[in-house]
């Protein structure tokens, strides 16, 4: 995965993501951009899930871009 070409892309995807992680509110995704570390922590804190299944998820989603 390429973050910074998906950082580049992070507004097109940006409704998809509110979609797939709809925990997440604007001002989370905002401050995450380009941020994949920080990304995949707060998947994990907002869904209560391990680590290494927060990063798989966030890879999943990003794969479709």
């Amino acid at each position: 995965m390429n973050f910074d070409t998906i950082k580049g892309k992070f507004n097109q995807i940006k409704g998809d993501a509110k979609t797939e992680f709809g925990k997440l509110t604007d001002d989370e995704l905002l401050m995450l951009e380009g941020q994949s570390d920080k990304f995949v922590g707060v998947v994990q804190e907002k869904y209560g899930i391990a680590k290494e299944e927060a990063e798989k998820k966030v890879d999943d989603f990003l794969k479709k871009y």
